[in-house]
């Protein structure tokens, strides 16, 4: 009987972490261990954590490896390889703090928020492979501090019409005097977080972005929707509006993505964005653009230096409008969600074409 790989200890800002299994195999494709991972976490430690300090983060959590076939457990059918961690684990180390975060259903959890880079090194050791941060601190966590835009491409789309879409999202950022720090997702889309005061909840800041969304869906018309069922989307990029709902999260930047090739989130220059792919950017080559060209998305989290976070009035006046003149109000929540004030009813277009009542 062949032995155990004895565990490895790395030392990380004064912290001792643990890396059972170190030989474990995470992605099969690039032969890329448990212990890779964690050093990758390592090596990208003050991005990572920037991007996650004080947030309520879910950890996605694939301890068995990103092999083929297997699956990430879903609301619907708990029989994945892979899951997401909403609490904190049994058995944490006791630096792991935590804050109380409540879901759609009126439930709560304690939620690990990371302050310092062992803890994240830690959850990587746990087969933490992508960390989805709430886009609020924990000393508030019912007003968000970033307005979020998640650019998803629809079947027959990809990464390069998401980025042709950059100088339009920009512009309108600057009109309403937003900032936006742009980011691969690691797959197919383009994520932009834009610093904003922490004074609108959860209702109010997913209002601005469906106004965000519907505005670039005028400038662009047939390139962007925010049409929520999918048979209505066609081939365009999805302004994902519900990405800004309470307990929906985006991976965070330098996050591993579980896909054979293990890519990154990626923070890009606005002028990087029409040029590069996702797959540029991975476990293997993220560690040396990091000490290359920094950290492109610490503002993005902390407000950038001398830059105020922004307002979401211009954004919820266009909203304002929009219902005024143009009869444009709510659209739907995600299924598990409460029923909201306002919200239209949530019936798929063709199924309600087909119900002769």
């Amino acid at each position: 009987m062949a032995s155990r790989t004895p565990p490895v200890e790395l030392e990380v800002d004064g912290r001792t972490v643990r890396v059972s299994s170190p030989d474990r195999v995470i992605f099969p494709e690039r032969g890329l261990t448990k212990l890779d991972v964690v050093r990758y976490y390592v090596a990208v430690g003050d991005g990572i954590l920037a991007a996650l300090r004080d947030r309520p983060t879910t950890l996605e959590r694939w301890p068995k490896g990103v092999l083929e076939g297997f699956r990430l457990s879903t609301r619907q059918d708990s029989t994945g390889d892979a899951f997401f961690q909403k609490r904190v684990p049994r058995g944490a180390p006791d630096y792991v703090e935590s804050a109380t975060i409540r879901f759609p259903s009126g439930r709560s959890a304690d939620e690990i928020t990371p302050t310092e880079t062992a803890v994240v090194a830690w959850a990587a050791q746990m087969g933490t492979i992508t960390f989805h941060p709430w886009p609020v601190r924990r000393d508030d966590v019912e007003m968000p501090d970033q307005l979020r835009i998640d650019l998803d491409p629809q079947p027959g789309t990809d990464y390069s019409d998401a980025a042709a879409l950059a100088d339009d999202v920009q512009e309108l950022l600057g009109e309403v005097g937003l900032v936006g720090y742009p980011k691969t997702s690691g797959g197919r889309g383009l994520h932009v977080f834009a610093p904003i005061e922490p004074r609108w909840d959860f209702v109010a800041a997913r209002r601005a972005t469906i106004a965000f969304g519907r505005e670039l869906e005028r400038r662009r018309p047939g390139a962007v929707t925010t049409a929520w069922w999918k048979e209505e989307r066609g081939e365009s990029i999805f302004v994902d509006y519900n990405q800004m709902a309470r307990d929906r999260t985006m991976a965070s930047a330098y996050s591993i993505r579980p896909n054979a090739r293990a890519t990154v989130s990626a923070p890009l220059t606005w002028a990087e964005v029409p040029d590069v792919t996702p797959d540029d950017f991975d476990v293997l080559s993220m560690p040396d653009r990091f000490r290359s060209v920094g950290d492109l998305a610490a503002r993005a989290s902390a407000g950038g230096t001398g830059e105020a976070p922004g307002s979401l009035e211009p954004l919820l006046e266009l909203a304002a409008r929009d219902e005024r003149d143009h009869a444009l109000g709510d659209l739907p929540y995600p299924p598990e969600y409460p029923k909201m004030a306002g919200e239209p009813p949530r019936v798929q277009p063709s199924r309600k074409r087909a119900d002769p009542s």
